[in-house]
């Protein structure tokens, strides 16, 4: 292990690293984005994963189900990188000619982005601890399950991958960064997320004598209402509580009161302690709505992730990188997201931040996310890459920052 004598050297620049191989990525990367898997059965993308660690000589250890992880390097670990594996239940619409050969599922949130850099990170790295010149162990970590909650982090730090780690870093795709930039922020950079389900019953009827019935259409309609209002008055307004209706469905004719019905959506909060808060009110306040119209309720509430929180040294290591990889201006402030990230249980467990990475054409389109047509510029792999893997020779190094 070189970290002694390596630790007051200059930090190597990556991004030469990147060009020879970058072809490579963008050809991996194009190959899981035709095969994209859903949470828990990304089974081919784990074998590409190992596949591809093992031609670069490395040895990656297969996690419980699907995943994987690899130790780069020597001595104790001084860093975790995280990647996301699976992808979502969404008809692709983008055209390409390497599109999802999975009909109804394809990589719209950018999990096939977020592999890809951690493998071009772990080549990379890999490079350096052959000429002697990492420094430290790096541990890269390939997550699945991420879109399902409450998260496949939470498997991973149940096998125990995260113990000897003392601070990790993962990254998300940003269509609203340029590629070239990266996004950060200290402190929450996403939000809490819940599922809710909401079953309704009770004696159906005629529309014409809705007195003799339990009319749920209408409790219905007054939970989607009411609910979210009556939380944002007995919740702190500046924790952004925000409940939000995907799914409402009861009868099947317009002239009669139906006797089940369902809806079904999330609820997302900036603030950890409010987020529990609310949950702990959202039974009572949807019974108390319900009350009057007579419905049984059953009520499905799953936890889902607390906010992710970027600690402040992290996020420095990241900003450090980025901009010695991409330049003074490669780093631009980022809001908190409304969206959930299972990275979170991973930075309750250790230091850690995370990083949004630019996606965007510079004077391009945007893609939003979970959208069939979200199409990343694919130069951002580079950019990705060589962040990700200056921050981790930095902190191989003993580098705060």
């Amino acid at each position: 292990m070189q970290t002694t004598s390596l630790s007051n050297s200059p930090v190597p620049s990556i991004r030469g690293s990147v060009a020879p191989i970058l072809g490579e990525l963008i050809d991996f990367r194009r190959d899981l984005h035709s095969h994209p898997e859903l949470s828990h059965k990304e089974f081919r993308t784990t074998d590409r994963i190992i596949e591809a660690l093992e031609a670069a000589g490395l040895q990656p250890k297969r996690l419980s189900g699907t995943g994987a992880y690899v130790d780069i390097g020597d001595g104790p670990i001084q860093l975790g990188l995280r990647a996301d594996i699976d992808a979502l239940p969404v008809l692709e619409e983008t055209g390409l000619p390497y599109a999802s050969v999975n009909t109804g599922i394809t990589h719209a949130c950018g999990h096939d982005i977020h592999t890809t850099v951690m493998l071009g990170a772990a080549r990379v790295l890999a490079g350096l601890e052959a000429e002697g010149s990492l420094g430290g162990r790096i541990r890269v970590i390939f997550q699945p399950a991420e879109e399902v909650m409450p998260g496949g982090a939470l498997s991973v730090i149940e096998q125990g991958i995260l113990e000897g780690v003392p601070r990790i870093l993962a990254l998300h795709c940003d269509p609203r960064v340029d590629v070239g930039q990266v996004g950060t922020r200290i402190g929450a950079i996403t939000s809490a997320s819940d599922t809710i389900r909401i079953e309704l019953s009770g004696r159906g009827g005629h529309t014409s004598r809705p007195h003799l019935t339990e009319d749920l259409v209408f409790a219905l309609g007054q939970i989607a209402v009411s609910v979210p209002a009556v939380l944002s008055r007995r919740i702190d307004v500046r924790s952004g509580v925000s409940v939000v209706w995907g799914q409402i469905h009861a009868g099947s004719a317009p002239n009669a009161i139906p006797g089940h019905g369902f809806m079904a959506g999330t609820m997302r909060c900036l603030d950890a302690e409010a987020w529990y808060a609310a949950g702990q009110l959202l039974d009572d306040v949807v019974r108390e709505v319900a009350a009057p119209y007579g419905v049984e309720v059953a009520l499905e509430h799953t936890r889902g992730v607390p906010p992710v929180i970027n600690s402040e040294t992290e996020t420095g290591l990241i900003e450090a990188s980025a901009r010695a990889e991409l330049g003074e201006d490669a780093v631009v402030l980022t809001p908190q997201s409304m969206g959930g990230e299972d990275f979170a249980w991973m930075t309750q467990a250790v230091p850690g931040a995370m990083m949004r990475l630019g996606t965007r054409t510079p004077g391009g389109e945007t893609y939003d996310l979970h959208r069939g047509d979200y199409n990343p510029d694919e130069l951002a792999i580079s950019c990705g890459v060589s962040v990700m893997a200056a921050a981790a020779v930095r902190a191989a190094r003993g580098l705060r920052h």
